[in-house]
């Protein structure tokens, strides 16, 4: 299963894509849970509102239970590297299954093909399970951000 994110955060005023860049690199990897090369982010600066990122991610995840693996990593990271003071505090957020790569480059008539991914055909009713999979393990690892988040708030306004 190919994981795919769409993630739109927008710069605070005065702010810049290197230091959100500065905040946002991980600074480790995903380890065991995806192999070399498997987990690709592709920056893009909105034409229309420069302030505005969006990242999107593509990570050859294998099972859809290695997401939890992934998501504990991205959790870490992000606690460990907060955003909040590049970024206003929503952020857009789309997750989903890979199920076509399509080549509209050439010339001439195109045939209509099913959806497939290298050549090999896209099974729907495995991409709905792993959907439905996936949203409950995205939705377990944001309530774990959040708790943890909130626990390091708190540990640092108590001091």
């Amino acid at each position: 299963m190919i994981q795919v994110s769409i993630l739109t955060r927008r710069l605070k005023e005065g702010k810049t894509y290197e230091d959100f860049r500065k905040a946002w690199f991980h600074t480790i990897g995903f380890g065991g849970s995806l192999k070399e090369g498997s987990n690709r982010m592709y920056t893009v600066i909105n034409g229309y509102d420069p302030r505005e990122i969006i990242v999107i991610g593509l990570s050859d995840i294998g099972d859809v239970e290695n997401l939890t693996e992934v998501l504990k990593t991205d959790v870490r990271e992000r606690l460990a590297h907060p955003l909040e003071e590049v970024i206003e505090p929503e952020i857009g957020r789309k997750f989903g299954a890979l199920v076509a790569v399509d080549d509209f480059g050439g010339s001439g008539t195109l045939e209509y093909s099913p959806p497939a991914i290298d050549g090999k055909e896209t099974s729907l009713e495995q991409i709905a399970w792993d959907l439905e999979r996936s949203v409950e393990i995205i939705d377990e690892a944001s309530r774990e951000r959040d708790r943890l988040r909130k626990a390091q708030h708190t540990q640092v306004e108590g001091r």
